[in-house]
């Protein structure tokens, strides 16, 4: 074997990177959960002004500032102090902005949990259903996705709707399937105080959260939550049917395609949000890319292939996947109507 140094130290690079990355995820959560990042916010802090202000060891918060600074997380200056720049605070001290980092980790770590288990699929082909992971799972889902729907949701992906922001306005139903813990639910019913939203998802774990999230933001009389497939939740003739970041984890995303046309008012409308993806793989040979396939290994294929109907499109499935399912349930318009750096969305018409 002949090994080319300078590729191997290209790798080596990236490996270190990676290992780095991997061991940061785990400080990224500490922060989360001990309110570190937000305590940096505004004038810079000796670690043992951190550790006093957070109630923690200042020990224990000296270490993990190095880590932070080391990684680009957190600003250090000469006196040993610590700050968060205005850029690292958009993204690591708001969980109601449009971009929260930790959310992200939170997810990851919860995933990885399962690591094992992942393991033994590969070899038998089973499934692991989206219940049987870790909590951090589900909260660190919404808290990842959550911030993308504040940005986007009711300032651009409705908006970009053939003629549902005027609908949602007078006051129309909805059907927000695979509602996860009931973010978008919330943020629809609050923006169109007329309209009512059904929600479901089929992990009867979550809905008991969106429960509370929905009652929490004081819009539990204009949401309504039922533990059900996406196949088989209940209602019709609903003016707008969203599904956020979940279709591509059914295990029959047709029979749920086909569920919500029927369930479509004639002139309705279905907005699908997926994953941000290109239609070949060499299209996603990127970061974003790598971070979903990552995801959809742990997440979002297993849980597909844990359900009736072995039809498991992963999390980069594509724009031609999602039109080529659209039309075999008998929609007859499709198209793009929005993107992001995280996701694409689609408009689905009868």
């Amino acid at each position: 074997m002949t090994v080319n140094e300078n590729k191997l130290n290209e790798f080596i690079g990236r490996f270190v990177g990676d290992l780095g990355a991997t061991v940061a995820a785990g400080n990224v959560v500490i922060g989360h959960r001990l309110g570190l990042y937000k305590a940096l916010t505004g004038d810079p802090l000796t670690p043992a002004e951190l550790a006093e202000r957070t109630e923690t060891d200042p020990r224990y918060v000296t270490e993990w500032l190095r880590g932070q600074a080391a990684g680009g997380y957190v600003d250090r200056d000469g006196d040993d102090r610590y700050v968060l720049s205005e850029e690292q605070a958009f993204a690591l001290a708001d969980p109601d902005g449009p971009l929260y980092a930790p959310g992200a980790f939170l997810l990851a770590l919860g995933a990885l949990r399962a690591e094992p288990r992942i393991t033994e699929a590969f070899r038998s082909g089973a499934g692991l259903g989206w219940g049987e992971h870790d909590a951090d799972v589900f909260v660190g889902c919404e808290q990842f996705f959550r911030p993308g729907y504040i940005a986007n949701l009711v300032p651009s992906w409705i908006p970009a709707l053939d003629g549902v922001e005027a609908k949602l306005r007078s006051g129309a139903r909805i059907a927000d399937v695979g509602c996860g813990l009931g973010a978008s639910s919330v943020l629809m019913a609050t923006a169109y105080p007329r309209s009512t939203v059904h929600a479901c998802d089929h992990h009867q774990g979550s809905i008991d959260l969106a429960h509370k999230r929905a009652a929490d933001a004081g819009v539990a009389d204009r949401v309504s939550f039922e533990a059900a497939g996406a196949q088989q939740f209940s209602g019709d003739h609903y003016d707008l049917v969203t599904t956020f970041d979940c279709l591509h984890d059914m295990g029959d995303p047709l029979g749920a395609a086909r569920h919500i046309r029927d369930a479509l008012a004639p002139d309705g409308t279905w907005m699908i949000v997926e994953p941000a993806a290109g239609d070949t793989v060499a299209d996603n040979m990127n970061p974003v890319g790598r971070v979903y396939y990552g995801f959809s290994t742990f997440l979002c294929v297993p849980s597909a292939m844990s359900q009736p109907g072995g039809y498991a499109l992963g999390a980069q499935a594509g724009e031609a996947a999602v039109r080529q399912l659209v039309t075999d349930a008998g929609f007859t318009r499709f198209r793009r109507s929005g993107e992001t750096p995280f996701n694409n969305v689609y408009e689905a018409r009868r």
